[in-house]
């Protein structure tokens, strides 16, 4: 008895690290197991309408990602991907930076020359199939497949905005480093890899239905001009217009097209524009200042 009484006084001083954004207390040792399905980070749970039996009108569907690879990878900028945890609160981040492969013509691709494996699988499969593969053996990706045979595209960046005190402690955790500085929140999910880790997205999820699927989807926000089917319209980015928008007085997008990362050895292809972000985003992992001049000169190096 004595000895239980011991461990139970040993937990409740167990010391805590506080999150002085959200004004949140999590023991230091639960950090080393939490989890989306194991979250006890957050004292208020942020539900989706969706699970509520109501139809959630603002879920991407199959006709959604079944268009080019090129235009798919444009058409998710500004989405909000959606990782919904046990609990049944929700982990979400607005797309800012996305890279189409286009299959076997791309040199830079998993499935360059037509080439079929059992990791890459999902890149055949129908538009809208997670991809999930691991790179340096450690670090996962997410990818959505698009119309078209071995095509994808990568989800590069997002930016966080609901259940930011579960993803800054799901990256402590991936980081491994009891040194390491808290992390700003524009670096949560700045990066493909970081992305998975935030959201944590699992090897599993890979060859999942990102248009039915009950943990993990792509919602359009109600104010995004491309609301409610519209794919030709980009959402809107604070700080920038175009002429036509704003002789409107409205914000516009302006969307850089610049080269991959990651893939020098690739030659001509890592050249290749095929990078997306959006103009003056802080969560977009790599920024091309060349690129983003002639975004703004209005011209396009496709």
């Amino acid at each position: 008895m004595e000895g239980r009484k011991r461990k139970m006084l040993s937990a409740a001083s167990s010391p805590k690290r506080t999150d002085t954004k959200n004004n949140i207390q999590v023991p230091s040792s639960h950090l080393n197991s939490i989890t989306c399905e194991n979250n006890e980070a957050t004292s208020q749970k942020e539900r989706s309408s969706y699970f509520k039996g109501d139809r959630n009108e603002s879920r991407l569907g199959e006709n959604f990602f079944n268009q080019p690879c090129i235009a798919l990878a444009k058409a998710l900028l500004g989405k909000v991907l959606v990782r919904r945890c046990a609990d049944g609160s929700e982990l979400r981040g607005r797309v800012v930076e996305t890279e189409a492969y286009l299959g076997g013509e791309d040199k830079a691709s998993h499935s360059a020359g037509g080439k079929r494996t059992e990791r890459n699988t999902a890149m055949f499969m129908k538009p809208g199939t997670i991809y999930v593969y691991s790179i340096y053996g450690m670090h996962l990706c997410m990818n959505v497949s698009s119309q078209g045979e071995g095509t994808a595209v990568l989800l590069r960046s997002l930016e966080p905005l609901q259940g930011q005190p579960v993803m800054r402690q799901l990256r402590a955790q991936a980081r491994r480093k009891a040194t390491a500085r808290p992390l700003k929140e524009k670096e949560l999910c700045n990066g493909p890899a970081k992305l998975c880790q935030a959201l944590d997205i699992p090897r599993l999820f890979d060859r999942r239905d990102l248009a039915r699927d009950p943990d993990v989807w792509l919602e359009t926000e109600s104010d995004d001009p491309g609301f409610k089917g519209s794919l030709d319209k980009p959402p809107r980015v604070e700080g920038t217009k175009t002429a036509e928008a704003g002789d409107r007085g409205e914000a516009a997008v302006v969307v850089v097209a610049a080269s991959r990362v990651g893939i020098e050895s690739r030659g001509e292809w890592a050249k290749k524009p095929w990078r997306f972000y959006l103009l003056g985003n802080q969560c977009v992992s790599v920024v091309d200042r060349a690129a983003e001049r002639l975004a703004l000169d209005g011209g396009h190096n496709e």
